[in-house]
């Protein structure tokens, strides 16, 4: 499902000469495989999947989901190529503040063009799965750090996205909320999805089909 080869990326402070963050990655995950990156805090683990999921272009390299080397795309087709191939579960749940947690999950579906009748049966399942149906026309605000995460979690697989990424998704959370977070990716992948975790919590690599580490910005087995 995803192949990195090669990539490089620097970052450049003003003036200054550029930082090395990734040093030729090369990755490979599988439709069905769990994958975790652990490392320590400021190793690249969060810039490397921003570059594998399009957010950010890399100095150099590729990567292909499927048969399809997204990483030569122009802008506008990368936009479509995420929306396609790619779901996000992001450490700071990024849920707009100004709508309901149904309506946040229904976000994914804009990008799609999915049948909106049918988005809302797919993100109240999803809602109901996950523990927080009750909490549908609750706004941000008046949920949990444990209930946004859930939601966005929702939000991220309602496309039923092949290619699942997870920056600390636990990383905001108690012991008891990451597990059920940990649980529901690993769900994913066990639905056939390739799933790639990054998180400096040791559950991270339970259950994982294999545990690399980010140092020095090269991936290590």
């Amino acid at each position: 499902m995803l192949r990195a080869t090669g990539l490089v990326k620097s970052y450049r402070a003003p003036g200054g000469e550029p930082i090395p963050v990734l040093r030729g990655v090369d990755l490979v995950v599988k439709g069905g495989e769990l994958v975790a990156v652990v490392g320590q805090s400021g190793s690249g683990k969060s810039t490397l999947l921003c570059v594998l999921g399009l957010l950010e272009d890399a100095d150099a390299g590729e990567i292909v989901y499927e048969n399809v080397c997204v990483s030569a795309l122009p802008r506008s087709a990368k936009s479509r190529a995420r929306g396609r191939w790619v779901g996000f579960v992001f450490q700071s749940f990024l849920l707009l503040p100004s709508l309901t947690a149904l309506e946040n999950v229904l976000l994914a579906a804009r990008y799609t063009g999915r049948d909106r009748a049918e988005a809302r049966r797919r993100g109240l399942a999803l809602l109901d799965e996950l523990g927080v149906v009750g909490r549908k026309d609750h706004y941000p605000q008046e949920l949990s750090g444990g209930e946004q995460q859930r939601v966005a979690f929702c939000r991220a697989v309602l496309n039923d996205p092949p290619l699942l990424l997870a920056d600390e998704p636990t990383g905001n959370l108690d012991d008891a909320n990451g597990a059920v977070i940990f649980d529901a990716l690993r769900s994913r992948a066990r639905a056939g999805a390739a799933v790639v975790v990054v998180s400096h919590r040791p559950e991270a690599a339970t259950g994982a089909t294999a545990v690399y580490r980010l140092r020095g910005g090269v991936l290590e087995a």
